[in-house]
């Protein structure tokens, strides 16, 4: 891959800035890389070459970057949540028994014959899509708490459920490199916490600081590095040990510049090259030929939303709350991402899960924007 070929992936992506800046349209800054990334690729000019070793590289550590901010924007160190997790478990089951019951009664007739991949994409939600726009509304009340918790829930279940539904070789090595991924994650826990206030530590730190070293930087990266090479290793997935990392550093809650710093790198560079190759792997013709793919597109849409809307009528939550439980991200890029490089989605199936996927942002869009416009109201009693 040449320097060129780089530049041209980078100047792709700036397409997501471009086109989420537009005043009414507005989309998610992820809907532009992807279009790019389409341009680009197999379904548009054919400029770039999504095998190519090093892009895969690259989108590979953008990938693991993008299910770090996942996994930080679990709101873990919110007391408030306590009250509400309970409520907010009940309706994330219900969304994946629905998701379960939906799979099995569906999958086969839109060609998709892993009833568990179904399952999860169905069941899933995005904290790093729907939790910023439950933020902006300011102080929670109940509602917004039950909401977040159910939202987290779902998000933590799917995306430990997914290297296990994904397996290609043995379940037991799986899921053994998955919760070593998490052991270490969590041994990194404790050692930070016994560390950081030892006096050695401090100095160090503060000599990174003012020297500009960029010490936690390279810390915070070895530990996600680490643990994607155990993850990978037992054939597990690297979104574990991103996820698992990521929600290290909100447990830990400070430093939050480092946070802030391995969010700049995704962000600015990794996580659009990622959304970028994974437009140029789509083939949208394959999709637009294949009436089974045009139904998976639209089955997977259409359900999703379906059952988070009907969870959330079921528990009593306004409507407009299932709009924004509905959002998807990490876990249908990392379906369609590992699906395709493991030859377990075709290329229209492929383009079919991203589909739905923006149409679970659209969605999500809608639900916030409709949410933004008047005092947030709910049927269930405030004591619930």
């Amino acid at each position: 891959m040449s320097f060129g070929a780089l530049a041209l992936v980078v100047a792709a992506g700036l397409m997501g800035p471009m086109l989420a800046s537009m005043p009414r349209l507005g989309p998610p800054v992820m809907v532009g890389e992807i279009a790019a990334g389409v341009a680009i690729g197999n379904s548009g000019f054919e400029w770039i070459d999504p095998s190519d070793p090093l892009l895969t590289g690259l989108a590979a550590i953008g990938f693991a970057l993008l299910m770090f901010i996942v996994g930080t924007h679990l709101p873990v160190r919110d007391r408030r949540l306590r009250s509400a997790l309970a409520r907010g478990a009940a309706v994330a089951a219900t969304v994946g028994g629905l998701a379960v019951v939906a799979s099995v009664m569906l999958g086969s007739t839109v060609g998709l014959h892993r009833p568990a991949i179904f399952a999860v994409l169905l069941a899933t939600s995005s904290g790093a899509v729907a939790l910023p726009v439950l933020q902006g509304l300011g102080t929670p009340n109940r509602t917004v708490l039950v909401v977040t918790a159910w939202i987290a829930i779902a998000d933590v279940a799917t995306v430990l459920a997914l290297p296990v539904v994904l397996a290609t070789g043995r379940i037991a090595r799986v899921v053994t490199g998955g919760a070593l991924a998490v052991l270490v994650a969590a041994a990194m826990l404790v050692a930070a916490e016994v560390a950081r206030d030892r006096a050695w530590v401090l100095r160090v730190r503060t000599l990174s600081h003012e020297r500009g070293w960029g010490l936690d930087l390279r810390v915070s990266l070895l530990a996600l590095f680490t643990c994607a090479w155990i993850a990978s290793y037992f054939g597990a997935s690297i979104l574990i040990a991103g996820f698992a990392v990521g929600a290290v550093v909100a447990l830990l809650g400070e430093p939050r510049r480092v946070a802030q710093q391995l969010v700049g790198i995704g962000e600015g560079f990794a996580i659009p090259l990622f959304f970028v190759h994974l437009g140029a792997q789509i083939d949208l013709g394959a999709m637009l030929e294949s009436p089974r793919a045009l139904a998976l597109a639209a089955v997977l849409a259409g359900v999703a939303v379906a059952i988070h809307l009907l969870a959330a009528l079921v528990w009593r939550l306004p409507v407009t709350m299932g709009l924004v439980a509905s959002a998807q991200l990490g876990v249908p890029a990392a379906v369609v991402s590992i699906g395709l490089a493991t030859k377990q989605l075709t290329a229209a199936q492929g383009a079919a899960v991203m589909a739905a996927l923006l149409v679970s942002l659209g969605a999500c869009a809608v639900g916030g924007a409709l949410l933004g416009q008047g005092p947030l109201t709910s049927s269930a009693p405030s004591s619930t």
